[in-house]
This record gives structure tokens, C-alpha cells and sequence, in this order.
């Protein structure tokens, strides 16, 4: 289901896009994590999922990791397209909210990896304030626009963990790196 690292395990890091990609804005992460693989060379001790709104599914994959970056539509309160970041304890209160339905699940999940003391040791969610939330498969003109800051943003949160993210020559790249895509 994931890359395998260096050493032969699982990945130390996951990046998970997750979100509704028939809700327009709402399948952000998805998009992201996506584009994410188009435009940069990983080492294998990242993993990159498409979770779509898969919740305790999840478990399995994110128990125990070193770090978990969740990619998504974040509510919050600023103007469309603004980039969203919460870290570790923020993110549990803030997921409270129930903002859309795979959130509940992964407020649950959150809070059985915590109680199985299964949890990662680090945690962020990054995201970009929705437009559009209404029937359909393309994000809004003004997420669209906004996606490779979004997945700048993640690759800037990689590079602070201490990971080298290469940026892929279009010219000559090889086709780009899919670890999993959950049902």
C-alpha cells in the first residue's frame, strides 16, 4: 500500500490528501497530494496517499508514524484559497467543528489512534479555504489557481522535517510516484 524506506520499513512520514473530489472544492487534498507527486521527487521514507474520505480505514496507515501531514478543504475563517495550517494539538479541536462528513471520521480516527496510544508524533493539516462546495468534479477557477500554493506549502512543511524534496524536471521525469489510492 506504501513505498517502503530505505531500511525496508514503512515510510516515516505520510502525506495524506483526503476529501470528496465530487464536491468541487472539497477534494483539495486529493488534488494536492496528486500534483504534489507531478511536480516533486520524494525519497521513500515519505508516503503519499490519496485517502479520498476513507476514515478508520486509515488507522493501520497512520498509526505510529513520525509525522502525518493531512492535506485539505480547511473551513476556517479567511477568504477563499487562503492556506490553513494547524499543528498537533489544534487540529483534534478545530476537527470538532464537523465541517464536512469525512472530517467526523477523521476526528474519530484521530482520537482512537490516541487512545490505542497508536498515534503519530507529529501531526499537521494543511489546507486551503473552500469556494465551492456544490456537485461537481473540478475545483472552483480560484482553488485551482491556488493548488500549487498549497502544494508548496506542504513541500516547505517536508523540507522542515528534514526531507529532500527535489523538484522533478518535466522534461525528463518519470512518471510520477503513487504509493496508494484508498476506495
Amino acid at each position: 500500500m506504501t513505498a517502503a524506506a530505505t531500511d525496508g520499513g514503512a515510510p516515516d512520514i505520510l502525506v495524506l490528501g483526503i476529501g470528496n473530489v465530487l464536491l468541487r472544492d472539497e477534494g483539495i487534498g486529493v488534488h494536492a497530494v496528486a500534483r504534489l507527486t507531478e511536480r516533486f521527487d520524494l525519497p521513500t521514507t515519505v508516503a503519499v496517499v490519496d485517502g479520498g474520505t476513507t476514515g478508520l480505514d486509515l488507522l493501520d496507515l497512520m498509526a505510529h508514524r513520525g509525522h502525518v501531514i493531512i492535506v485539505d478543504a480547511v473551513a476556517h475563517d479567511g477568504a477563499p484559497g487562503t492556506v490553513v495550517r494547524l499543528t498537533d494539538g489544534e487540529i483534534p479541536a478545530f476537527l470538532r467543528m464537523k465541517l464536512s462528513p469525512h472530517q467526523l471520521g477523521l476526528a474519530d480516527l484521530l482520537a482512537v489512534l490516541r487512545l490505542t496510544d497508536e498515534q503519530p508524533h507529529g501531526l499537521t493539516l494543511l489546507g486551503l479555504q473552500p469556494e465551492d462546495m456544490e456537485l461537481g468534479l473540478e475545483l472552483s477557477p480560484r482553488l485551482a489557481s491556488r493548488i500549487d500554493t498549497l502544494v508548496d506549502a506542504v513541500a516547505a512543511e517536508l523540507t522542515a522535517l528534514g526531507v529532500t524534496v527535489r523538484t522533478r524536471d518535466t522534461a525528463k521525469a518519470a512518471p510520477a510516484r503513487a504509493d496508494a489510492v484508498l476506495p
